[in-house]
């Protein structure tokens, strides 16, 4: 009877007001989404009401209140997409053809080496080559596009004169084993160190000689750098930090080769932590071009004080102490310079080989860092833990929308393009993940547009939505009718009437 005598008039009204309640709701979900980056209903569900219920939030996300005003004067207007040198890549004959071998697969793009075929005639060759037989052999041979070619322009070279960047590319490209590449480079540094006496003595005669004297020094800082990299793949990681040391010493100006992040790696396998720290405390600063070796060495340092005895439960209900609180923030810091590292650490993603040229804050540095640095996490006990617990709490402090930056630049929005023609065909590459719009702004998003419809169905068919009212209603309490029915028939009438009295 209740239902018969509502008015159509009375489903309009109804279904208008939730329209208009539920819109209210969604206009204020997205605005305080926009302004805070989070779903208001969200926060205060998770924040308030889920730790009166006894839960625990696993992420554990830290507020920051570090002050970005020094980060956001130095913010530098760098190239979105430069490519850089990789300075851990490794061994084209030694390494990256011995994974072809094994999985006939080409761990390198044409596209990679092609910049590396670049860098090699940029560092290598000169304007006076051609004044002598053998380096102009080279000249040519760094343009070779085959390797086959390139190694027997190499050998004959060698045939002319001892040539040192013939022994580079012999080294590099024809040696199978890491203790050939090492022989090879021993010969070359004996043939280098020879071209840079003479022509640092020659250098202030006129430009041709300055640019000689420049590919001179480059080609003798690239073999002892290579001689150290050697060392460490061969185990001998001390002689590797001292050569490190020494060529850093030795030519203080060449910081465009990243020798600090060799150096960085050796000494982590040593677990020299406060030298360490001394080399991060002299490069790890917001006027320099960051890199995700120091934003994340730096979190290592900083999480393995905490790591050990780190448990989300206990800080969930005690709070994040001091150490606690830095470590939290530098993974923070990390992972907003480079947001593909953690899942390579945390293995829910497979590796590859590094390729030989990298991006800043792209998928080919994370994967370059992780194929390095693995290791070093996984020594520092609880470390892995404690990034799982608070790497996707970044997401939530970057103001919205993604672009803009936080402590850093805003993340190059071009690092996607540039990674899949730097990263092989075969690895799915990651991307920068998008803030997802919270459940709640979708559910009342749903809830007003669905009434809405209601409110215009009925408007348009009012007896035609009164009828499907009905049957709706019928249809659900039909279930509880027929319980009703099944008590009435087992109970005794006198009781099932003392009860429907009561």
């Amino acid at each position: 009877m209740f239902l018969n005598t509502l008015t159509p008039k009375f489903y309009v009204a109804l279904t208008g007001t939730s329209s208009l309640i539920s819109g209210l709701i969604l206009i204020f979900e997205w605005w305080y989404f926009r302004k805070y980056g989070t779903s208001f209903i969200e926060q205060v569900s998770v924040s308030h009401l889920r730790p009166l219920l006894g839960g625990v939030d696993s992420n554990t996300p830290s507020n920051s209140n570090t002050s970005n005003g020094d980060a956001d004067s130095n913010r530098q207007s760098v190239s979105e997409c430069k490519v850089w040198r990789n300075p851990l890549n490794l061994f084209r004959g030694a390494e990256y053809n011995r994974y072809t071998w094994v999985t006939g697969r080409e761990p390198l793009t044409y596209y990679d080496m092609n910049l590396s075929a670049q860098d090699h005639q940029t560092f290598f060759t000169c304007d006076t080559d051609h004044m002598r037989p053998a380096d102009a052999i080279m000249q040519k041979a760094w343009r070779e596009r085959n390797p086959q070619a390139r190694i027997s322009a190499a050998h004959e070279a060698l045939e002319l004169n001892e040539c040192a960047t013939a022994f580079i590319l012999l080294a590099e490209e024809e040696a199978t084993t890491i203790v050939e590449a090492e022989k090879l480079f021993k010969q070359a540094l004996k043939a280098g160190e020879g071209c840079y006496r003479r022509s640092q003595q020659l250098q202030h005669h006129g430009a041709q000689y300055e640019a000689q004297h420049r590919r001179d020094t480059n080609v003798l800082v690239y073999i002892k750098r290579r001689l150290a990299m050697c060392a460490r793949k061969l185990g001998r990681t001390r002689e590797a930090v001292k050569m490190m040391r020494d060529l850093m010493k030795e030519f203080p100006l060449l910081s465009m080769f990243n020798i600090h992040e060799n150096l960085l790696e050796a000494l982590l396998e040593l677990q020299a932590y406060a030298d360490v720290q001394a080399v991060l405390a002299k490069y790890d600063d917001i006027s320099l071009p960051k890199s995700a070796t120091i934003c994340y060495t730096a979190a290592l340092l900083k999480a393995r004080a905490v790591s050990d005895k780190f448990s989300p439960e206990a800080a969930s209900r005690r709070g994040l102490s001091t150490a606690e609180m830095n470590a939290v923030e530098a993974i923070h810091r990390a992972v907003e310079f480079n947001p593909h590292v953690p899942k390579y650490l945390l293995e829910m993603k497979s590796l590859i080989l590094p390729p030989e040229h990298i991006l800043k804050r792209g998928d080919s540095e994370a994967i370059a860092y992780a194929f390095f640095h693995l290791q070093h996490w996984k020594r520092v006990e609880g470390a892995l833990n404690l990034l799982h617990c608070t790497w996707e709490g970044t997401f939530r402090m970057i103001p919205y929308p993604l672009e803009k930056g936080h402590l850093f630049y805003p993340y190059p929005i071009c690092t996607e393009t540039a990674d899949r023609e730097l990263l092989p065909s075969f690895h799915e590459v990651s991307v920068y993940p998008k803030k997802e719009l919270p459940f709640f702004i979708l559910f009342t998003a749903g809830l007003c547009s669905f009434t809405a419809m209601l409110a215009l169905l009925t408007h348009q068919f009012p007896e035609l939505m009164g009828v499907f009212a009905k049957a709706f209603l019928s249809t659900l309490f039909a279930p509880l009718n027929f319980v009703m029915e099944k008590v009435e028939n087992i109970l005794p009438s006198s009781l099932w009437h003392q009860l429907t009295r009561i």
